[in-house]
């Protein structure tokens, strides 16, 4: 008896390895798919952009080509200017959004400490984030300069706003009866924090992160059209002053990629988050 048992307790695990290994198998089909599709939508877009240049569907003063795109690339790297502007826009962007992210967390974990604080600036919150940050950019210019400190700020503001509403909102959704179970064992409000409110408001955080991603890059963009000198939103300037939409289309594909590779990395970290929380 007892070897039949355990023969029905072997058969009944490698079913279950096998039934794994085919669902592991699926979800791996699966994210192929997504890859694939992903690609050739790419590919037949600038396929059928080139095509439509070439036939003179479209105009390609206007609207540029994927080929002529390339050239201006090229040309720019050997003159040795594009890379210090793809470096200058990646710093104003990166600190920007590093600062936006941390400010924004720490003011949001001040408000939920204190809800007397917290209720006070409600409105004042709401009002910062309705108002068009672009039409504060003149007056930061006017008191911080022309430069990559205004640029940077720009891009703070924009960020900073939306962290603390999104990441004080996730707070407060934390069940309360978990907090006053908390409470009843006379734990403190630090203790709070980091066992209950951090663990459970990751998601949060991690959408903060990727909605950040976005926002500095406009506010970066929105700078070095007003002040700057050097990056990418320069050269999109001085490409449409000087009509070279080679240029502006050049700037743009530069920019998409690399926003596309910083939500990357941000997914990453994201995956990374929820396996060390499993």
């Amino acid at each position: 008896m007892e070897m039949a048992k355990k023969s029905v307790n072997v058969s009944e695990a490698n079913n279950i390895s096998k039934e794994h290994e085919i669902y592991l198998n699926k979800v791996k089909k699966t994210k192929r798919k997504i890859l694939i599709t992903r690609i050739l939508i790419l590919v037949i877009f600038i396929a059928l952009w080139q095509i439509a240049a070439n036939l003179k569907w479209i105009d390609p003063f206007l609207t540029s080509s994927p080929t002529r795109v390339i050239e201006s690339f090229v040309s720019l790297y050997e003159g040795g200017g594009l890379i210090k502007h793809i470096a200058v826009t990646c710093y104003e962007t990166i600190l920007g959004f590093s600062l936006g992210t941390i400010l924004g967390s720490l003011i949001a974990v001040i408000l939920w400490w204190s809800p007397f604080v917290s209720k006070i600036l409600d409105p004042y919150l709401v009002v910062l984030n309705a108002l068009p940050k672009v039409a504060l950019a003149p007056i930061i210019i006017f008191w911080i300069g022309n430069g990559i400190p205004a640029i940077i700020v720009i891009a703070l503001l924009i960020s900073v706003i939306t962290t603390i509403i999104s990441v004080l909102t996730g707070f407060n959704e934390i069940d309360k009866e978990k907090i006053m179970l908390m409470n009843t064992f006379r734990a403190t409000k630090i203790q709070i924090l980091r066992y209950l409110i951090f663990p459970y408001s990751v998601p949060i955080l991690i959408s903060a992160l990727k909605i950040n991603v976005g926002l500095s890059w406009v506010g970066v963009i929105m700078g070095e059209f007003l002040v700057a000198k050097n990056g990418l939103g320069f050269l999109i300037v001085y490409g449409g002053q000087v009509a070279q939409l080679d240029m502006v289309m050049m700037s743009i594909v530069i920019l998409s990629a690399i926003a596309f590779i910083m939500y990357e990395v941000v997914a990453i970290v994201e995956n990374k988050l929820v396996k060390d929380r499993s």
